[in-house]
């Protein structure tokens, strides 16, 4: 007996699927993979609505205990239609135990990128005095949390970095050396100036706010890719979105596409306040934006699932194939006006949006995303049924 299985959901390029989930893995998909195969749970979407391996949102703050930028987990995940967040920073090796503590009630699937502030983003220059930053605390925290924690996080601007400059960057560079994981750096305010801070990086680490529209942008003032940049990507730097309330201009995003600065991760930077008060709102409104400024539902969809799997060492995570996790995001593609508003209060009107449907976590969590109620998918399009009790299900409610 299998735990779940879709039927007959529609790839984003128009092809109809089975997937078969059994103990959290995928373990057939294809045209007519579920004929004759029995389970506990069963979804029917008719071809109606499109399927994708489970949406990563790469940078979040989910730490319900932080002091500055905090949000539930699930509120930002599996109700946005995305199956797994990464924590970009919020906690150091202070308070990573507890963190990690509450992320095992999540049903959202949690990792985190650790500060290198020792404090985590305990306040707006955690990395203005140096002693915060403490290799040995670092060190075992990493070890401790082996496959949760999956990156390093430096925070590169005027505000956090106070009158040190390079030297956090420096330093993480140096403790990244001892782990060899993945660093992702935040660029804002200079100094230190995005020369500086570009030219220390090596193949996998990630500049986040790449798309930002503050001094520290990534094109110059005659609009141009900064000779930097084109070095560091040539180098296997990775530009990722990290949205926040700050860090997305549509005009430099544009411009930077026009000269083939494709992001290789779109993430949202989402936390409690520019989740209900904007302007990032979701991942998936964070997409939709890049689907109206002419990237492909499909450039889209890779940047938030095998991309960034890859990106991140999540092997078995975004994609959509036997062996994979039995992570799904159901969602529909809709074509309908939308006024879309960037970090700077800069308005497109967009024609398609991505809408989330549900979120399935390892074949068993079955969240129904926000939107669905407007669709009325709990009670007519999305059926769930229980082969024990014949009965439609959604998150364990017999409907």
């Amino acid at each position: 007996m299998n735990d779940l299985i879709i039927k007959q959901g529609k790839l984003i390029n128009g092809d109809l699927i089975d997937i078969v989930i059994n103990d959290g893995k995928i373990t057939a998909i294809g045209p007519a993979a579920a004929v004759g195969l029995p389970s506990i749970k069963e979804i029917d979407l008719h071809g109606h609505y499109y399927v994708s391996a489970g949406w990563i949102d790469a940078h979040t703050h989910c730490y319900p205990q932080s002091p500055l930028y905090y949000d539930d987990p699930d509120l930002i995940g599996a109700a946005c239609g995305v199956t797994t967040v990464v924590d970009a920073g919020s906690t150091g090796a202070d308070d990573i135990d507890d963190f990690y503590a509450v992320t095992r009630k999540a049903k959202t699937h949690v990792y985190a990128f650790l500060n290198i502030a020792r404090t985590g983003i305990c306040s707006q220059n955690e990395l203005a005095d140096l002693t915060r930053i403490d290799n040995i605390r670092l060190q075992d925290a990493v070890r401790r949390h082996k496959g949760f924690v999956i990156g390093l996080k430096a925070r590169m601007s005027k505000s956090v970095v106070g009158k040190n400059g390079l030297q956090p960057l420096i330093k993480a560079k140096a403790m990244q050396k001892e782990n060899r994981l993945p660093l992702m750096v935040h660029i804002g305010s200079p100094p230190p100036r995005l020369e500086e801070i570009a030219d220390l990086l090596t193949k996998g680490d990630i500049i986040t706010h790449c798309f930002n529209g503050k001094p520290n942008r990534i094109l110059d003032e005659a609009g141009n890719l900064k000779l930097i940049i084109q070095r560091a990507l040539a180098r296997g730097v990775i530009l990722d979105v990290g949205h926040g309330t700050e860090s997305l201009s549509f005009s430099i995003a544009e411009q930077a596409i026009k000269f083939g600065a494709h992001p290789h991760m779109i993430s949202s930077d989402i936390y409690q306040r520019n989740r209900v008060d904007g302007p990032v709102h979701s991942l998936a409104t964070v997409m939709t934006k890049f689907l109206n400024m002419g990237l492909s539902p499909e450039y889209i969809l890779n940047c938030v699932t095998i991309n960034a799997a890859n990106l991140l060492h999540l092997p078995r995570k975004g994609r959509l194939e036997r062996g994979g996790d039995g992570d799904i995001t159901i969602f529909d593609l809709k074509n309908q006006r939308i006024e879309l508003v960037d970090a700077e209060g800069q308005i497109r009107i967009g024609t398609q949006q991505f809408i989330p449907i549900a979120a399935i976590i390892a074949g068993v969590h079955i969240v129904v995303a926000e939107n669905a109620a407007a669709k009325n998918m709990s009670a007519e399009n999305m059926p769930v049924k229980n082969s024990a009790t014949g009965r439609r299900i959604i998150n364990g409610i017999p409907l």
